[in-house]
């Protein structure tokens, strides 16, 4: 009897350690821990230091996990309604609220507490920021403002600034040029998004742009204005002195294609074109990162 219940037991264990994965969302923080990274270098960290490097990056990664379960403990109600969310740990009923705040609690306390002793006060305060923004002004202002999608791209916009200042304990200029670059890319790839589940974002009550104005001309000429603004900006690190040329040809052609793309959704509103909006901006970033570290070196 006793080896039988030890059998069902080990599924259930690994089933709430899939659970706890899941409230941490690791797979959409790897963009934050890669744009961490891509921040650190620019700002030209010591790669020799691994241990702080490391450091920075496990502190980043746990505090993003940590904002992610807090944004999924204050939104349990709405994501049950939603279908792509109502699956999650939380509304779902497989974590209760109080021990996935606990774990909330726990990352981020970590991953401040990483950063602040291993690496410096300054990225621990940017990460702090991160993390209240994002739980305390973003997820609640969600459920009132389309102009949330705009809050929320604050946070988002950060981990290249906290790796800046891990590597060089203080916030230059080149550290916001690396905050404009994420802040104007997230708002025609979180506006894709809108549009693709629009209907789940109204049953869930969330007031997004394509909701409160259904006809998406102010979803898609919104989503071109932000993505026209981003191509200069992607091209300033050239501009001053942080990359070469061949950076700044090859940011102009990856910044006309994804505005190619914000244009096509635009004009059209169709669903296929919001998803390779979408994709692209899955692609543009991680590629603008490693021709940006490759044109410094």
């Amino acid at each position: 009897m006793k080896a039988g219940a030890d059998v069902v037991a080990l599924p259930a264990a690994r089933s709430r350690v899939h659970d706890f994965i899941a409230l941490a969302k690791p797979r959409l923080n790897f963009l934050v821990v890669v744009s961490a990274l891509a921040g650190y270098l620019m700002a030209g960290g010591d790669t020799a230091n691994a241990v702080r490097l490391v450091l920075m990056l496990a502190g980043t990664a746990l505090v993003a996990c940590g904002a992610s379960a807090f944004n999924q403990v204050i939104e349990r109600e709405p994501d049950g309604l939603m279908k792509r969310t109502r699956l999650r740990p939380v509304p779902d009923g497989r974590l209760q609220p109080g021990e996935a705040l606990v774990f909330a609690t726990v990352m981020s306390a970590g991953g401040l507490l990483v950063l602040a002793a291993g690496v410096n006060l300054l990225s621990a305060a940017v990460a702090g920021a991160t993390l209240l923004t994002y739980a305390l002004i973003y997820t609640p202002l969600k459920r009132r403002s389309s102009f949330s999608t705009v809050v929320g791209a604050i946070p988002g916009a950060l981990p290249p600034v906290i790796g800046w200042a891990a590597a060089s304990g203080s916030l230059s200029p080149g550290a916001w040029i690396l905050f404009g670059i994420v802040f104007l890319w997230q708002l025609p790839h979180f506006l894709a998004i809108a549009w693709i589940y629009r209907e789940d974002y109204a049953r869930a009550g969330f007031p997004m742009l394509p909701v409160v104005e259904p006809d998406g001309r102010s979803t898609g000429r919104q989503a071109m204005l932000y993505c026209a603004a981003l191509l200069p900006v992607s091209l300033a690190p050239t501009l001053v002195g942080m990359t070469g040329t061949a950076y700044f040809a090859a940011a102009l052609v990856l910044s006309l294609l994804f505005l190619v793309l914000t244009v096509k959704f635009a004009r059209t509103r169709a669903v296929r074109d919001a998803r390779r909006l979408f994709f692209g901006s899955i692609i543009y970033l991680p590629i603008l990162w490693i021709l940006m570290i490759a044109g410094r070196i």
